[in-house]
């Protein structure tokens, strides 16, 4: 083997080693299902307002058992919220929100957010984020 492709394999190993994973957009369907609504009242731990979709946190305690689970809700992308009314300060950590969406589909915490209810007004605001077609 030539100097050259010994140098290129080397470039190329290395890349491939720190790379680390890419994650694209997907469709809904590849990773939340529809037939698998969930619903939960907790509190806003962090928010990422940041493209192409939108996160929050909410820590969610079981009533019966004090264990507290930490959820992640996408949403749509900041300017899909924007238009639907949203602003950076609509939601915020500390907030008490009732959360209604689709689970993943691998039954990890994290769901995919329709509306959100924040406790303090009432305000039933829309996540921005739909099953395809609808």
């Amino acid at each position: 083997m030539s100097h050259r492709a010994v140098v290129c394999a080397g470039v190329l190993a290395v890349l491939g080693w720190t790379a680390g994973p890419v994650t694209g957009h997907h469709a809904f369907s590849a990773q939340y299902d529809e037939n698998q609504p969930i619903e939960f009242t907790g509190i806003v731990a962090k928010i990422e307002w940041m493209n192409p979709h939108a996160y929050f946190y909410v820590n969610v305690e079981d009533a019966s058992s004090g264990e507290v689970t930490y959820w992640a809700a996408e949403m749509g992308s900041p300017t899909s919220l924007m238009r639907r009314g949203w602003t950076r300060n609509s939601m915020k950590v500390g907030d008490v929100v009732t959360v209604e969406g689709s689970r993943a589909k691998d039954g990890s915490a994290l769901m995919n957010a329709r509306s959100i209810v924040l406790a303090d007004s009432g305000q039933r605001l829309f996540a921005g984020s739909n099953p395809e077609g609808q």
